[in-house]
């Protein structure tokens, strides 16, 4: 790998953003963007898909530790128990994305609080002209590049509500500029861990994750599937020793990723232990992915960008440009004719 190589078939320059993590991580905290206050909520709705929805799984790990009860939402309806003191906080990039529009209406029809957030499209469209809370954030390159630019706006916005201090919130960027260093296209070479990582995946990846690190699993498995146009798995690691563990009995190309936190549970620690043995005994290679020290957003922001990198990497490996979505732009022709 060298940087003409990347920058050929990284035609539109996806890993020049990517580089930019922490700077827009840190700007975009830092933004003027107002923040939203709401009293009286029992009850916080994330609605957004793919990358937004990436957004609200990780707020939602934040808020896990609070008595706010949080749901997740990644299609085009409402929990039934949703009312007046319900927060919606509905994502999309591309502000044009038809499940959120969906859930916006029925959440303003219903009488919910609500909070919009996306680049433009028919989101604003109808939060502006329904007097509903809204802040425009700018896309940059695509909805998943995105991520960080959309996320800490948010964590400046929704600051009154949600529960993380600010000291949290920097460390998150240092620990980025300092996975930066490792991992950015600046560092080409052997030591550069997702780049190492990128070259071992020849196969399926099956990524096994614990609680509290699923939004960094399915974000991976996402990032794989539209930068590498490639299949990857995600399983629960405490789920699949019930189930999925079966199925390395059978030879296959599927390839283990173990996503452990620094301060897993004492009983996940133990299992993970089992799991390497297991993988060990039966000669099945696999590979280890520690999180960083500190807050869950620490853990989660610093993941993803260690592994949408190596998704990056892999798509450049494999001669495949990781920008077009070609299949996502036919299910949405197709949807909106």
């Amino acid at each position: 790998m060298d940087l003409p190589t990347l920058e050929k078939f990284d035609s539109k320059g996806m890993h020049k953003v990517y580089d930019m993590w922490p700077q827009i991580a840190r700007e975009s905290f830092e933004s003027d963007q107002n923040q939203v206050e709401f009293d009286g909520i029992n009850h916080i709705v994330f609605a957004g898909m793919g990358g937004s929805g990436a957004i609200g799984d990780i707020i939602a790990s934040i808020l896990s530790k609070t008595n706010i009860h949080t749901s997740v939402i990644k299609g085009y309806l409402l929990p039934k128990t949703v009312d007046s003191k319900t927060l919606v906080i509905s994502t999309s990039v591309s502000g044009n994305t038809q499940e959120i529009l969906s859930t916006l209406k029925l959440s303003n029809d219903i009488g919910c609080k609500i909070v919009a957030f996306s680049s433009g499209g028919k989101i604003k469209d109808y939060a502006i002209k329904n007097k509903i809370e809204f802040r425009e954030i700018s896309q940059i390159h695509s909805p998943r590049a995105s991520f960080v630019s959309f996320l800490f706006s948010m964590l400046k916005v929704l600051s009154p509500i949600i529960p993380l201090k600010t000291d949290d919130v920097y460390e998150s960027i240092k620990e980025l500029e300092i996975q930066s260093k490792k991992i950015s296209s600046e560092n080409l070479n052997q030591d550069n861990p997702a780049l190492s990582m990128a070259e071992w995946i020849i196969g399926i990846p099956l990524i096994y994750y614990p609680s509290g690190l699923q939004a960094a699993a399915i974000r991976f498995k996402n990032s794989l599937q539209e930068n590498v146009k490639m299949h990857a798995i995600t399983e629960d690691v405490i789920e699949a020793c019930h189930n999925g563990i079966v199925a390395w009995e059978k030879s296959s190309n599927v390839q283990p990723i173990l996503l452990e936190g620094k301060d897993d549970y004492v009983k996940t620690k133990e299992r993970w232990n089992v799991i390497k043995d297991y993988f060990d005994e039966n000669k099945i290679d696999f590979k280890e992915v520690n999180s960083v020290n500190g807050s869950i957003l620490s853990k989660l922001v610093n993941l993803i960008y260690f592994l949408d990198y190596t998704s990056i990497y892999k798509a450049v490996i494999s001669n495949i440009d990781p920008s077009p979505v070609k299949s996502i732009d036919f299910i949405k022709k197709k949807i909106n004719e």
